[in-house]
């Protein structure tokens, strides 16, 4: 868990300083480096699971992710600091990842995310990346510029010190995902739990640390509306690109125990957002506490019910 989000930002922090130097533009950095390397814990750890067998892991991690971005990081975001959000100011965003959550149930009630079904989400996440960019470049969006420039640390220093940071805090993501992988692998078989509930709860706050981190350092500052932008995206890109590349890479067979509770969870805890966008509410410290008390009544619940399975 330390190295996964230590090693993602070693890396990010990195490879936006190569790009840099080749001239990319900080928005295509922001929307193509940034997006992607903060989101390299769930997808290593997401493959790395699912090419050993343990696809309920991977599966997990997505799903529980997605319930942890919204009840528990941004139930924290705003018991720190109460988030004030436009109104109208998220509608778009909220839209495709309500739409992006939505897709997943009929996927999960086939029983299998197949190959084919990945490629599609990766073209998805293809045309989600464009219409970011031209809303970026319109001033419509949420601004990656900033995102960019608080992982500039490296753009002053050698070749050597770059890449040597890249090169390094990729090593330790893949470490830290298969040290986490085999951790939870063997925990699941310790106590008699399934390795979608490891999968749910452990494995998916250890994924969930970068954007936590985050949204802890945007609360301090007073700016906790700034992690609504980051856990959106989030939430996007761990369908689209963590579920549709490990799913092409190998078929992801889907349990009943995921369809039968915990993917409707994901799919409430996105919709609860839409009127909060739509009439712009306040999120204060009763809400952001309501949230985390929603989470950990789900992670007690989860845990309650494997444990009754595991006794039966």
């Amino acid at each position: 868990m330390i190295l996964l989000p230590l090693g993602a930002e070693i890396m990010v922090r990195g490879a936006v300083a190569i790009s840099e130097r080749m001239g990319v533009s900080p928005l295509v950095v922001g929307l193509t480096v940034v997006a992607f390397g903060t989101s390299l814990p769930e997808l290593f750890v997401s493959l790395r699971a699912a090419l050993s067998g343990s696809e309920g892991i991977a599966i997990g991690n997505v799903v529980g992710s997605n319930i942890a971005n919204i009840l528990l990081i941004l139930g924290v975001a705003a018991t720190l600091s109460p988030i004030a959000v436009k109104k109208g100011q998220y509608v778009s965003d909220g839209t495709i990842m309500c739409g992006v959550t939505l897709l997943f149930i009929p996927l999960a009630l086939s029983g299998a995310v197949v190959r084919w079904q990945g490629a599609a989400m990766v073209v998805l996440l293809v045309a989600y990346l464009v219409w970011s960019y031209w809303r970026e470049k319109r001033g419509e969006g949420p601004g990656v510029a900033d995102e960019v420039a608080e992982m500039e640390g490296l753009a002053g220093k050698s070749w050597g010190v770059i890449i040597a940071a890249t090169v390094g805090g990729l090593i330790g993501v893949m470490v830290g995902a298969e040290l986490l992988v085999s951790g939870a692998v063997s925990i699941a078989r310790a106590f008699g739990v399934s390795e979608e509930v490891i999968g749910l709860t452990m494995v998916a706050f250890g994924t969930s640390l970068p954007e936590l981190a985050t949204a802890v350092a945007a609360a301090m500052k007073r700016q906790a509306e700034l992690a609504v932008g980051n856990i959106l995206g989030s939430n996007v890109f761990n369908i689209l690109a963590i579920l549709g590349i490990t799913s092409m890479v190998t078929p992801l067979p889907i349990s009943p125990g995921v369809v039968e509770f915990n993917m409707w969870i994901m799919v409430i805890s996105a919709l609860i957002l839409m009127p909060l966008f739509l009439f712009g509410i306040r999120m204060g410290r009763a809400f952001g506490v309501t949230f985390v008390a929603g989470y950990l009544a789900f992670i007690v619940f989860v845990a309650h019910s494997s444990g009754a399975v595991a006794a039966s």
